[in-house]
Parts: C-alpha cells; sequence; structure tokens
C-alpha cells in the first residue's frame, strides 16, 4: 500500500475526493472517488480498477447527476515571460 508520495515524499492517505477527469476533448467531474492523497503536496493517487472504472463510466456515456457551464477565457500574451 502507497504510505509515501511518489513526488515529494509526503504522508500519503485513503480520501474520498472530486476528480476532474478528461477524455478527448470532454471534461467529467466525478464526485467522492476513493483516492490516496498526498498529505504534503495534494497529490492524487488512484488505485487502477479506479481509474478503469472512472474510463468505463466515461465511455459508456453513463448519466450525469447535474451540469455545469464554465467561462474559458484565452490568456494570450498578456504577460512577457
Amino acid at each position: 500500500m502507497l504510505t509515501r508520495c511518489y513526488f515529494c515524499g509526503g504522508k500519503v492517505r485513503e480520501q474520498r475526493v472530486d476528480v476532474d477527469f478528461w477524455w478527448g476533448d470532454k471534461l467529467v467531474i466525478f464526485e467522492d472517488v476513493p483516492a490516496r492523497v498526498c498529505q504534503q503536496c495534494g497529490e492524487k493517487f488512484f488505485r487502477s480498477e479506479v481509474y478503469e472504472e472512472m474510463e468505463s463510466m466515461v465511455q459508456r456515456e453513463e448519466k450525469p447527476l447535474a451540469r455545469i457551464t464554465v467561462d474559458v477565457i484565452n490568456f494570450g500574451q498578456r504577460l512577457e515571460v
């Protein structure tokens, strides 16, 4: 069982999280997903069967509980970097 974060070495614990899941150009938000979450950097780790089920639900076009609208703004060349 994963107890330390692969990225920062922080402690990881089991939590239920919301996941922004991109499938191509489609965004789906999953709620209440079991994950291991780093308490230091916030990285989320999923068991393979959890991730595969999210993929399967998107492919089956599972009926959503709700819909939201999100604004998209082009940042462009606002700041020189």
